[in-house]
């Protein structure tokens, strides 16, 4: 294990930890944590040792949504400010990915394999996308997208809070209005406390993050840009979707056109995939190396 510091492509510090195979691999997966979360996991643990025994290295890094509040630093001036789920705005995730998959390119990797978890999943997606808008050389040293519990967020919301949702959107527009975007929202509007800001990305302005509608009308566009091998899983034991594990894999897996899929739900897994680990790392493996 080693610790890596390097900067999101907007200055932002940041660190993770490189779990080293010993061996002389070009390959490795960059993992992106959820919501108020790190990459100290033991979840991370596991898959890392399963990857290592590949010949795989693992790198897993603290992006400024990690924890509930931080501050994060921004290397041109030495600014402080006001990081965390509570603070993020996701789409700046691009920033921290983005500068994660360059630091990797310079210690010279050539396969990177994308790995996020739950809000991680919805981050690395739009990032990907937003690269290939941009046609970015980076895509070319990305070679499959794991994607491990995604989360419709922006209908999760939609039902958490029924018909109060409009009622807090207007709350936090009448104190974005007054300048109090960092306010913090009252606490049974959103899973974590979420200031007014993060609130509103979710809650209103969810165009670009709001591709993981699983209705039976949805085309699932900004997934089905994914060109590249594409892993996808959730558990079916107090997960974070919005029908039943089985029915959400079926219709995925006949929404999603990509010929290199590998689309299905590991049984007894709850959201953060606890005492199914080792399974989790062996399917992830096997994605890989199609061994």
């Amino acid at each position: 294990m080693k610790l890596i510091k390097f900067l999101a492509t907007d200055g932002i510090e940041l660190d993770g930890i490189l779990y080293n195979s010993k061996s002389e691999t070009k390959r490795i997966i960059l993992a992106v944590h959820g919501m108020s979360s790190n990459c100290i996991k033991e979840r991370d643990e596991i898959i890392a040792k399963q990857a290592n025994a590949n010949k795989i290295d693992y790198f897993c890094f603290n992006n400024r949504g990690s924890e509930l509040v931080k501050y994060i630093k921004r290397s041109t001036d030495g600014k402080k400010l006001l990081g965390g789920t509570s603070y993020e705005d996701v789409l700046e995730g691009y920033e921290d990915i983005k500068g994660a998959i360059i630091k990797l390119k310079d210690l010279g990797y050539k396969e990177i394999y994308l790995q996020g978890h739950s809000l991680g999943c919805t981050k690395i997606v739009y990032t990907y996308n937003k690269l290939k808008r941009e046609a970015s050389n980076i895509l070319e040293d990305i070679k499959g997208i794991i994607l491990l519990s995604l989360v419709d967020i922006p209908g999760t919301l939609n039902i958490y809070l029924g018909n109060k949702l409009d009622n807090y959107i207007k709350y936090a527009e009448n104190l974005e209005e007054n300048g109090q975007e960092n306010e913090l929202m009252p606490k049974e509007a959103f899973i974590h406390l979420v200031s007014v800001k993060t609130f509103l990305r979710y809650a209103r302005d969810n165009e670009e993050i709001d591709f993981a509608s699983y209705g039976k009308d949805s085309k699932l566009e900004m997934l089905n840009n994914i060109d590249i091998p594409l892993f996808m899983r959730w558990g079916n034991v107090n997960e974070m979707i919005l029908q039943n594990a089985e029915d959400l894999v079926n219709m995925i897996n006949d929404i999603i056109k990509n010929p290199n899929k590998d689309i299905n739900f590991i049984d007894g897994a709850d959201h953060g995939y606890k005492d199914r680990g080792e399974e989790l790392g062996k399917e992830i493996i096997k994605f890989i190396t199609k061994k």
